[in-house]
């Protein structure tokens, strides 16, 4: 308890001085090298999100879940953005130039905001037919949920329509129970948008991209949909990716269980995920998913007989301390995850097994044996600079 205690007290004290920073506490906030600021003639890059929020006030973290609302918001990135980093002011006044700005935001109904998706994708050909489903984790409020969308479009290269789910967190460190419930109760709305996204005219694949709590979320609402018959969403479903999933480990088989072969489903974990350890110990020490040790033969064949892709973020440093937002942070990891989304169609994929056994390889520094089953596990990527604020589940 002691050793807990004070990791309790390392988190809260980082997450006092993320607040105290002016920015929005993640750790891939910064303040752009000076490439950015000075004799930057190129102009900023726009990217367009549409996002279904079950927040029931945008502006501030309740923590309630309400009924769904229908937005599109417009990003501005910075022409001398860093991959891996969300630019955002410290002391400077903000500035398109140097930082993610909000340039837009509408409001819509649900007929619009549907009859937008399809008109997005009308006469679009190839992969930039499909959509992004981007969910984030705990302690993550909407501003920051939206540029971390901004940023991973960017820095992938995705080229289709990116969506983002975002559900009532209340944005504090402490709130990982709220934020657990809350969670929970926007099943629903998720599982409804994915529904709507499989039927939208044109439409190539659906992927999910979904970030530590955010996973439990995903596979829960593609869970709901494999009850109702829907489990490849009318046979559109691309690839689901769990990064740092904050998933118990017997939950996960069973949701595997139930959403069967109809998913192509990739994990990003990492044995040093420091968040997962703390999420694992108030959960009385079961295992989660994105804290899985490769290296452990046991542990090895478990995650094989579940048949996913499996990526070993293990040694692979973000800006994050905690070593849990590395999927966003570490270039080579965004890279990997647009290579993935830009992988072309294959008609007859429904009929094979969703196990990839071509896996994408990220930065094969010092490569680790592969995993079988046809689960991949990828050596440590190069370090970034440490530091930052408390961890987002």
């Amino acid at each position: 308890m002691t050793r807990l205690r004070s990791f309790v007290i390392l988190c809260a004290s980082a997450a006092a001085l993320a607040g105290c920073a002016g920015g929005m506490g993640t750790s891939s906030f910064a303040v752009p090298t000076a490439g950015g600021f000075f004799g930057e003639s190129k102009p900023a890059t726009v990217v367009q999100e549409f996002v279904v929020t079950t927040r029931k006030d945008l502006g501030v973290a309740t923590g309630e879940a309400g009924q769904a609302r229908y937005l599109t918001t417009t990003i501005s990135v910075p022409p001398g953005h860093t991959a891996g980093v969300i630019e955002r002011p410290s002391l400077t006044p903000e500035s398109k130039k140097r930082h993610f700005t909000l340039v837009g935001q509408r409001n819509l109904d649900e007929a619009q905001f549907n009859a937008e998706i399809a008109s997005q994708v009308s006469g679009r050909v190839g992969v930039s037919r499909d959509v992004l489903v981007f969910i984030h984790g705990f302690n993550t409020g909407y501003d920051e949920a939206r540029f971390r969308l901004a940023q991973i479009v960017t820095d992938s290269g995705f080229t289709g329509v990116p969506v983002l789910f975002t559900w009532p967190s209340r944005n504090k460190f402490l709130a990982y129970g709220s934020d657990r419930e809350s969670a929970t109760a926007s099943r629903d709305a998720l599982e409804k948008l994915l529904r709507d996204l499989g039927q939208t005219p044109g439409v190539g694949r659906v992927h999910v991209l979904a970030h530590s709590m955010g996973t439990f979320l995903a596979m829960e609402a593609l869970r709901q949909n494999a009850i109702a018959g829907q489990a490849d969403l009318n046979g559109k479903l691309g690839d689901v990716m769990l990064a740092a999933p904050d998933i118990d480990l017997d939950v996960f088989r069973s949701q595997l269980a139930r959403i069967g072969r109809s998913a192509r489903i990739s994990v990003f974990a990492a044995a040093d995920d420091r968040a997962l350890s703390l999420s694992s110990t108030l959960a009385g020490d079961r295992q989660r998913v994105g804290a899985l040790n490769l290296d452990d033969p046991k542990q090895r064949e478990e995650i094989a007989r579940l048949g996913v892709r499996v990526y070993d973020l293990t040694a692979s440093k973000g800006a994050d301390i905690f070593r849990h937002g590395t999927f966003a942070e570490a270039p080579q990891v965004v890279k990997a995850i647009g290579a993935q989304l830009s992988e072309p169609r294959v008609e007859d994929r429904q009929a094979q097994s969703y196990v990839d056994e071509e896996a994408v390889k990220i930065s094969l520094t010092q490569p680790k044996a592969a995993l079988p089953a046809g689960t991949v596990t990828t050596g440590p990527l190069e370090p970034l600079p440490e530091g930052g604020p408390a961890p987002k589940m």
